[in-house]
This record gives structure tokens, sequence and C-alpha cells, in this order.
């Protein structure tokens, strides 16, 4: 199976968890010339921007450990094209969020959502 696919696959187990937690799913895998953003939601009164990290080990460090500082970055340039091309009022509040997916010793995967995760200034 390759990386997209897999990618793929956990992106759609991770909204099914936002959606069965009463999230509304706006927008998944939403692109432009600035990057990616897997998973756009609303929580409540905020517009959440979570990045989806699967790991099956832990030899390279924790799922939520690869969003680092560039990758905030990127986050917040497509978040900041998704609120302009979306008519989005500025005084919306946003949120950027990961939800970490790591294999487990029994082969299921657990979930943890980090709400907040990092902060931006848009």
């Amino acid at each position: 199976m390759n990386k997209r696919r897999t990618g793929a696959e956990y992106e759609q187990h991770a909204a099914r968890f936002l959606e069965e937690q009463g999230m509304e799913i706006v927008a998944t895998n939403f692109r432009c010339r600035s990057g990616e953003v897997d998973l756009i939601f609303r929580d409540g009164a905020y517009l959440v921007f979570a990045e989806v990290k699967y790991r099956t080990t832990d030899r390279y460090g924790e799922s939520v450990e690869a969003v680092g500082i560039r990758k905030q970055r990127t986050i917040a340039r497509v978040s900041a094209f998704f609120l302009l091309r979306n008519g989005i009022p500025q005084d919306t509040p946003i949120r950027f969020d990961v939800l970490a997916l790591d294999a487990a010793d029994d082969g299921m995967t657990g979930i943890r959502w980090i709400k907040d995760a990092f902060q931006v200034n848009l």
C-alpha cells in the first residue's frame, strides 16, 4: 500500500472520529499553492484547521511531533487563503488542532485529539 493511500485512509478515519464527536466536516484535503490542510471542521463557534499524523512506530518520534514549525506555517498560510477565498469574516474564531494516530501494540490505532495544538497570528 502506498503512503498516499495509507494517509488518505487515516484521514478518513480521523474525519469519522470527529463526526462521531459531533463535529461538522467543512472540507478535506483543502489545497492551494501554499500547501494543504487535511481537515477543516466546525467545533461550536470555531472553524478548525487540523493536521492528521500517523505513525506505525515511535522510531522517529510520536506522530504529534511531526507537526513542526514549518508545517505549522504551511497550515497557517493555507488557512488564511481558505478564509479569504470563502469570504469568512475576520472575527470568526479559528483554531489549529492535530489528530495524532499511533499504532498500538495490539494493532489498534488510537486517536489523540490535540485541540489548539499551536498558535498562529494571521
